[in-house]
């Protein structure tokens, strides 16, 4: 593959240009670990020709009808059922994402097809109560709005982005995740397709110094929306607060629990989790990486736990349609899976799995016996890796679940109403799925996280809200 056959550029101000100072990266395919591309990259100087390019083509998408600015995003939306494929190839290369998997692409055009619609919902609110005033609420674009995003499910957090803030009016600068650019580039070809005005949306590749902090900081840029660690969320939310307050929103890291009562279908439970862990090889923040057990049914429910989980993952080339699991996306975060493996070996007990030994791969992991106060236990390890214990009664198992700063998703298996209503009030989490676990989720409810998982929610009916500022305007009437 040449990179003649990949677009590697930034496209800013409807144009796809080199950076200024010719400075690339190279992007590594993790499963051959070959150089797919060099990827120009973005500095400061290219993050402020986006932002200005932005700011300048605000005000003329703003002033555009809903149905107007929505026939862009309906072109989007067909242009990404168009090439599905190619998208899905480029993910294999650039993260190692498995082709049979890839989900990303029918996300991304569900999501351009509904915002393409949903400008009309933008309303405000009137009131009478003030005697001698016709007062009024009106919702309002920010401006230029700046989207980082992950390099997990890019396409999906692409369109997750972009799409609402272009319909509510704001003009776009999104960062790609250096680890993944390519679904992102390709989608600027196809944003340049669908003849979005010059300056409305601008897409940029590179890391999160100094692309990534400039965004932060910038002055004219007036909201920000991250997904991604809670480590660079703080940094983001400090370098919003030492330059212009901008508006930010934050879905970040999970740790997430799911709890098993005696009463559960069995069966159902140890599928549905094995599948929220070994689902792109463990790199999701929801993933259901600590399950408790009611000691009754831990034996059995662990022997169908692992007979799933170890058969079920088919590890190779992601271009396969026969794999099932990928490599992790890099060798950096290999190696971060790697310490956590040797930190559970050290506090816990290996039951199932372990190092790959090929490449960056990382088998289908269990741990038993691992303390609550282990690392393991309280960092995301963003692998294929779950550490599986046991638990006597309903309050001892409530406790362990919200012992962490974590709070993005909870799952709770069991038959009994009663306690399943009562333990979704009580858990720490965003959504607590009953009898169902991540990566299960419903596009027109809120997603979100509790304590460092995140700030504010992002979904159908919410996203929009992110993305309008809310005036008030009081009319004095003659009596």
């Amino acid at each position: 593959m040449t990179n003649n056959e990949i677009e590697t550029r930034l496209f800013i101000n409807g144009q796809f240009q080199p950076a200024a100072d010719g400075k690339v990266f190279k992007l590594i395919n993790p499963f051959s670990q070959e150089t797919v591309a060099e990827i120009h990259e973005a500095g400061e100087n290219e993050v402020n020709k986006a932002v200005t390019a932005a700011k300048a083509a605000y005000p003329a998408w703003r002033d555009l009808t809903p149905a107007a600015r929505g026939a862009y995003l309906h072109k989007m939306a067909a242009l990404i059922r168009e090439n599905m494929h190619e998208f899905a190839r480029l993910e294999a290369l650039s993260t190692g994402k498995p082709i049979a998997s890839y989900f990303d692409g029918q996300v991304a055009a569900d999501t351009f097809s509904y915002y393409a619609e949903a400008g009309w919902t933008v309303q405000g609110s009137s009131s009478l109560n003030t005697p001698g005033h016709l007062n009024l609420t009106v919702k309002q674009p920010y401006g230029v709005v700046a989207c980082i995003i992950p390099w997990n499910v890019p396409l999906a957090f692409f369109a997750m982005k972009i799409a609402p803030a272009l319909a509510a009016g704001n003009a776009v600068v999104l960062k790609s995740s250096e680890k993944a650019p390519l679904t992102s580039l390709l989608g600027a070809k196809l944003i340049e397709k669908a003849g979005f005005p010059p300056g409305v949306v601008n897409i940029i590749s590179g890391f999160g110094s100094p692309a990534g902090n400039a965004l932060s900081l910038h002055m004219d840029v007036r909201c920000l929306s991250f997904t991604g660690s809670s480590f660079t969320g703080q940094k983001i939310q400090a370098a919003a607060a030492t330059s212009n307050m901008k508006h930010v929103h934050m879905e970040l890291g999970g740790k997430s629990p799911a709890i098993i009562f005696d009463d559960a279908d069995l069966e159902s439970a140890a599928q549905q989790t094995q599948f929220s862990i070994q689902i792109l090889s463990g790199q999701t923040c929801m993933a259901n990486s600590r399950i408790y057990v009611q000691e009754p049914v831990a034996e059995k429910f662990l022997a169908i736990f692992k007979e799933k989980f170890g058969t079920n993952a088919r590890l190779g080339d992601p271009l396969d349609e026969n794999t099932s699991h990928g490599p992790q996306v890099d060798g950096t975060q290999y190696k971060r899976v790697k310490s956590y493996l040797e930190i559970g070996e050290k506090d816990g007990k290996l039951t199932l799995g372990g190092d790959g030994g090929d490449g960056y791969f990382v088998k289908p992991t269990v741990f038993e016996n691992v303390p609550e106060d282990s690392r393991i236990m309280k960092e995301e390890v963003f692998g294929p890796v779950v550490v599986i214990n046991t638990f006597k009664t309903e309050e001892e198992v409530i406790e362990k679940a919200n012992c962490t700063e974590f709070g993005l998703y909870a799952s709770v298996f069991t038959k009994n109403i009663d306690r399943a209503v009562r333990t979704s009030k009580l858990l720490e989490a965003g959504t607590v799925g009953v009898n169902c676990t991540s990566p299960t989720i419903s596009p027109d409810m809120p997603f979100g996280g509790y304590k460092m998982s995140g700030v504010g929610r992002e979904g159908y009916m919410h996203s929009l809200d992110n993305y309008l500022e809310t005036k008030t305007i009081l009319i004095r009437t003659s009596s």
